[in-house]
């Protein structure tokens, strides 16, 4: 058994990934900033440790004798009005966790990134191989995903990243279950144009507990999933909910016209915009994701979408979070 440090233990991914380590009989030490999490990490069978990204006299406590370090933690706003944060978050935060795995000796640190290193100017099929152009980018998300990949990879600890697509599945609270309760309540004002690639939370987890396991050290791997228009994506879940959706996609113009003014609006209200220009410019985009490396390497699963969908509805009725 060995003991791991865990951040992002209350969220989507780290959640699942706590699962996973539990069940593979390890120690995780879990990364918790307040009670709620307290209990929640617990109740999975992890450790609640004290400490915080901003503070590297915390971290070299919770470090203290871990053998990995599984970084799932991260601001994913995409709203500028928040970029300060998000850049201490996912940059200063991933530089300080770091330095203590390395003043730790850890053997392994795990980082999840994104395919938003690589950016939505990227156009095409990603693999592993597509140059990444984060650093280019406008939208402070994909810039500090980008920049906290830099310093794992150009760190002395062995290292190991992962780009996941769109992540779905059952535990999903906030990122696609938001556009599934506004189908549910049948005030979904219209449809992205782009296209997702839509990878199974549980599978991720998976592979990234395989990676270390079988020390895929200086590797990086793409996890993507079906790929599908969001239109696709909202008839399939209005399907599934027997609710009226609209018919087609809003046009992208449209759509960043729309999200425009709404950010001026948010200059003066300081609140963030149901719609952020960055948000416009993702969910147009056309993602397209090769995961082979993943299931060559990891043995990766890319679930079919209707049964992932399937699975997260069925997870969303059990919370109570849907009336359908």
């Amino acid at each position: 058994m060995s003991t791991v440090f865990l951040t992002g233990a209350s969220g989507f991914l780290g959640g699942h990934l706590l699962r996973e380590l539990v069940d593979a009989g390890h120690l995780v030490r879990a990364l918790s900033r307040r009670e709620a999490s307290d209990a929640a990490i617990a109740a999975l069978g992890g450790q609640p440790v004290r400490a915080d990204l901003g503070d590297p006299a915390s971290l070299d406590a919770a470090l203290a004798g871990c053998e990995a370090v599984f970084h799932a933690a991260a601001d994913t706003s995409m709203w500028k009005g928040h970029a300060a944060r998000q850049t201490t978050a996912n940059v200063d935060g991933t530089r300080h966790l770091l330095a203590a795995a390395e003043r730790a000796g850890v053997g392994a640190f795990l980082h999840t990134s994104s395919v938003s290193a690589y950016s939505h100017l990227v156009h095409g099929t990603m693999s592993e191989a597509t140059p990444q152009r984060g650093g280019d980018s406008w939208i402070n998300y994909e810039r500090t995903k980008y920049l906290a990949e830099q310093a794992v990879r150009s760190s002395a600890l062995p290292w190991i990243v992962f780009n996941p697509s769109h992540i779905l599945g059952p535990g999903d609270r906030h990122n696609w279950s938001r556009l599934i309760r506004l189908v549910d309540a049948q005030k979904l004002p219209g449809i992205p144009p782009g296209i997702g690639a839509f990878a199974d939370v549980r599978e991720i987890a998976r592979a990234q507990l395989r990676a270390w396991q079988r020390q895929r050290h200086g590797e990086r791997y793409l996890l993507g999933g079906e790929q599908a228009s969001f239109v696709d994506f909202v008839h399939r879940v209005g399907a599934a909910l027997g609710r009226r959706t609209p018919r087609g996609a809003t046009p992208a113009w449209a759509l960043m016209a729309y999200a425009q003014v709404l950010n001026a609006v948010s200059r003066f209200s300081r609140r963030e915009p149901d719609v952020t220009p960055e948000g416009a410019a993702l969910t147009s985009h056309h993602l397209r994701v090769d995961s082979s490396k993943a299931r060559r390497e990891l043995d990766y699963v890319e679930t079919p979408l209707d049964a992932l969908l399937a699975d997260t509805l069925a997870w969303m009725r059990d919370e109570g979070m849907l009336t359908a």
